[in-house]
């Protein structure tokens, strides 16, 4: 059964039917929703509750202690962020009633374990990816799309416009990298709160001509498969889902030590990873791969058969139902 907000994609995504359940928490502390969720459960009876987000979290575990069902089942929390935990009361008091944590990468489990959740309760999943699908996706020309001159470098982004994808240190390493690439251009995808500052940033530097910043597109798979780089520039990052989708597509990667990026990353051998938030380094790592065609389709390579050995989508289903398993009676 899944439990998932009414006006949310995942919910639109999921279709409809008995085991699809509307449920619109007004905040972490509903106990209205709470309550209902608790009936769910009790009606239901699951074996697993499985919360895949904090509010999910506090949702699951204030449902629990109504006691609708006893003894309760499991309950098991997926952590896709490398943030710490936060320390208020209600937070600590959520996550003492996980059973098991489910980290998207070894970052993540180190930062649940400095926060002081016990190592045997952390199990690391890799997020996972459907390579054939992102395979299969036909190409759309990024420079026919974007107006921009035919044959010339293009470097893709893609990620939510917030501080912590690090955009702004990409746009401050775009005048560099431009000073031995000067016809190289940006298209960075995804919208967020920091578009206004980063349209400014871009006309403080007089990138205009050099830099595309469209939005949120849901093509944007397409787009990606015709640029020449990819480029993660995050400053933190739980495991990075854009960069496996690049690394599926046989993209050459440049991406910061954040996270879990150099779990899917590995250094000068599907790309090169630098220190998160410094320009110098990061324009220097993509002037080395724009100038070097068969590097870019070695790493490219290498990194496409990382993905398809490592982060597919069956990896990922068969390390969940391993938890599962594991907290489950023989």
């Amino acid at each position: 059964m899944l439990v998932a907000h009414p006006d949310g994609e995942l919910h639109k995504r999921a279709s409809e039917g008995p085991d699809l359940v509307g449920l619109a928490p007004l905040n972490e502390i509903d106990l209205s929703a709470a309550w209902r969720l608790s009936r769910v459960i009790r009606d239901y009876r699951p074996d697993i509750v499985h919360a895949h987000d904090p509010h999910a979290v506090a949702m699951s575990a204030t449902a629990l202690s109504f006691g609708a069902v006893t003894p309760a089942p499991p309950l098991v929390a997926s952590r896709r962020v490398d943030f710490h935990l936060s320390g208020n009361s209600f937070s600590r008091w959520k996550y003492r009633q996980v059973t098991q944590f489910i980290a998207a990468s070894g970052a993540i489990r180190d930062i649940l374990v400095h926060d002081g959740i016990p190592a045997s309760q952390v199990d690391v999943v890799h997020d996972g990816i459907d390579v054939s699908k992102v395979q299969r996706l036909p190409p759309l020309d990024i420079h026919v799309e974007f107006w921009l001159p035919h044959g010339v470098p293009v470097i893709a982004n893609v990620g939510a416009l917030v501080g912590h994808k690090g955009q702004k240190h990409l746009l401050d390493a775009i005048p560099l990298v431009m000073q031995d690439v000067p016809d190289v251009h940006l298209v960075i995808l995804g919208e967020g709160e920091l578009r206004p500052a980063l349209e400014k940033q871009v006309k403080d530097l007089h990138l205009e001509k050099a830099v595309r910043l469209p939005g949120f597109r849901e093509d944007v798979l397409s787009l990606v498969k015709s640029a020449d780089l990819f480029v993660m520039s995050s400053v933190t990052e739980g495991l990075g889902s854009a960069v496996l989708d690049a690394m599926a597509m046989g993209m050459a990667v440049v991406g910061t030590r954040a996270g879990g990026i150099p779990e899917a990353v590995v250094h000068r051998s599907t790309g090169l990873l630098v220190p998160p938030g410094e320009p110098e380094p990061l324009a220097a790592a993509i002037v080395q791969m724009l100038k070097d065609t068969q590097l870019r389709s070695q790493y490219g390579g290498a990194g496409r058969a990382r993905v398809e050995a490592h982060f597919g989508v069956d990896h990922m289903v068969e390390g969940t139902l391993a938890v599962y398993r594991n907290l489950l009676p023989r």
